[in-house]
């Protein structure tokens, strides 16, 4: 399915919810998995949410995840500790692409009992599950923080717990707090200091938790984005946001200073308004090793605004559902851009018009859908794949068309 959208103009003062975040139910429930009285609110809709879920549920010899990555890893980490059990976990293509090596090394070190089926250090895996003795292992700390996430979530199991020395610059930050963060609401002691993370065996029972899953900041780029590209005066509400968010991506609120959007915390969410144009001579520089996934609405939003901008810190983009630095490249180009991408970071030269009525490829990368959308404000745009949206966000174009966008 594509999505076609003339020229659009957002309509009055509206108000949106979006799906509880990714990341926080995805390691939500896998804590419901290991600890049985864990209660969950504001779940999200998403397919890898979904299929986060039904892997935990499932009984099956294998467990296909399709895209899911944060699930490939999650889950390569639960299936070691499931003592007596077998599985093969398995993926798409471009899954089979990802690499795994780094947690499946730390999780031998530990005890467990892994092996690649095809392709040395990439799916599918052979999982046997079985109680893992050894309790302290070091980690490169400059790969994809999920790798991190999934030792921790698996730590209070073990039984000394687990002490994890991360190696070199640590990448994504906020997901490792957040991990932390859900570890403490369900009693489980952890510290962070000096590049070593330390989790205690949980308490048994655990005490009885209710996890409320804030919504997705990642989701809310594209908001910004829409904000950012409107004119001055537009406003749009965005419901169930915590001024203490646990979710790096909150770090839009002060990024989009720069565009000239205004956040304003309310009791039940954010509200988001433009209050400044911003000069064509500004330039956008950014260090986004913390954030990596709100990298390609920023880009599409400095390039609807004819702006400069220098990305970096996006090494970890190359190894997502696609390789998101050279599909940017590509089809910011289409429109008629200037962009240069190495390794980590990504440089887009200021551009005096947008070329319209282009076709956008999305690679399989819901992100790729979701950032050029709002540029149809600028521009008729198409979106190809369109319904690739539902890895994370499955509501995307019917809330777009509620704010005025025209789809067709």
């Amino acid at each position: 399915m594509h999505v076609h959208i003339e020229k659009s103009k957002l309509l009055g003062n509206k108000a949106i919810q979006i799906t509880g975040s990714k990341s926080e139910s995805n390691r939500a429930l896998l804590l419901q998995a290991l600890f049985s009285n864990i209660n969950i609110k504001n779940l999200s809709n998403s397919d890898d949410t979904s299929l986060m879920k039904k892997a935990l549920a499932s009984n099956a010899e294998l467990i296909d995840i399709h895209h899911a990555g944060t699930a490939m890893r999650f889950l390569t980490a639960y299936f070691a500790v499931q003592e007596n059990r077998e599985v093969v976990l398995t993926g798409s293509s471009r899954m089979k692409e990802r690499p795994i090596k780094i947690l499946v090394d730390a999780l031998r070190a530990l005890g467990a009992d892994i092996t690649y089926l095809e392709n040395n250090g990439f799916p599918p895996l052979k999982i046997k599950g079985k109680q893992l003795n050894n309790s302290s292992v070091e980690l490169k700390a400059n790969v994809s923080s999920q790798y991190i996430s999934a030792l921790l979530l698996i730590a209070p199991v073990l039984e000394n717990g687990l002490v994890l020395e991360l190696k070199g610059t640590i990448t994504s930050v906020p997901y490792i707090k957040m991990t932390l963060s859900l570890l403490r609401q369900i009693g489980v002691e952890t510290s962070f200091k000096n590049k070593v993370i330390t989790i205690k065996p949980a308490k048994h029972p655990t005490p009885k938790t209710t996890i409320e899953v804030e919504s997705d900041w990642s989701s809310a780029s594209y908001f910004y984005s829409v904000i950012a590209l409107s004119e001055i005066g537009a406003e749009l509400h965005l419901k169930s946001y915590k001024t203490n968010s646990i979710q790096g991506d909150a770090a839009l609120a002060h990024i989009y200073e720069e565009f000239g959007v205004e956040t304003e915390y309310t009791k039940n969410g954010i509200q988001l308004r433009k209050t400044t144009d911003v000069l064509e001579r500004t330039n956008i520089n950014l260090d986004l090793s913390h954030a990596p996934d709100i990298a390609q609405t920023i880009v599409v939003t400095a390039f609807g605004l004819h702006l400069e901008a220098n990305l970096t810190g996006l090494h970890t983009l190359k190894i997502k559902e696609t390789d998101r630095l050279l599909a940017l490249q590509t089809e910011l180009g289409k429109l008629g851009a200037d962009v240069e991408v190495t390794e980590n970071s990504l440089k887009l030269k200021a551009s005096k018009r947008i070329e319209p009525n282009i076709a956008i490829a999305t690679y399989n990368d819901h992100r790729m859908a979701m950032a050029f959308a709002p540029l149809a404000l600028k521009t008729t745009i198409t979106i190809e794949d369109s319904d690739v949206v539902s890895k994370s966000y499955p509501n995307f174009w019917q809330d777009l068309k509620s704010l005025g966008f025209n789809l067709k």
